[in-house]
């Protein structure tokens, strides 16, 4: 009976060590929601990496904001802001490339869940000194 317990101890011991842990892999796919309430951005899988685009906003508007004057007509809704998310080192955190439609610039970006409805988004200058962020939560 002891040795039993011993064990079962031993095998949990092993997984906890080894970092495998059975189903517990982070999510960040699906809808999530800006603080302001202003838009949603959905989070799905795309060519082996995580992509975000918005898929609602409470007063559409174009992307007057985009460095290229072509695009500046074309709708924020559907507009992919965020691309290539890869998980990092880190537990839970993707690094991609993340676009700002409010300065029509591109960052490279983190994206890490804090929890399982929220999800810390940061977009980052010179190399990851500079970073500014929001903390979305999960739509319902």
């Amino acid at each position: 009976m002891i040795e039993r317990m011993l064990a079962r101890a031993l095998v949990v011991a092993a997984i906890l060590v080894s970092g495998v842990a059975p189903s517990a892999a982070a999510d960040a796919t699906g809808v999530w929601a800006r603080p302001n309430g202003a838009s949603r951005i959905e989070i799905s899988p795309c060519g082996g990496a995580l992509c975000g685009r918005i898929v609602w906003m409470r007063s559409p508007q174009p992307d007057t904001r985009n460095p290229d004057p072509a695009r500046r007509s074309e709708p924020l809704v559907g507009r992919r802001i965020m691309s290539g998310l890869k998980p990092t080192k880190k537990p839970a955190e993707w690094k991609g490339e993340i676009y700002n439609a409010e300065d029509g610039r591109t960052y490279t970006g983190y994206a890490t869940l804090v929890g399982p409805d929220s999800l810390k988004l940061e977009g980052c200058v010179l190399g990851g000194l500079i970073c500014k962020g929001e903390t979305w939560t999960r739509a319902k």
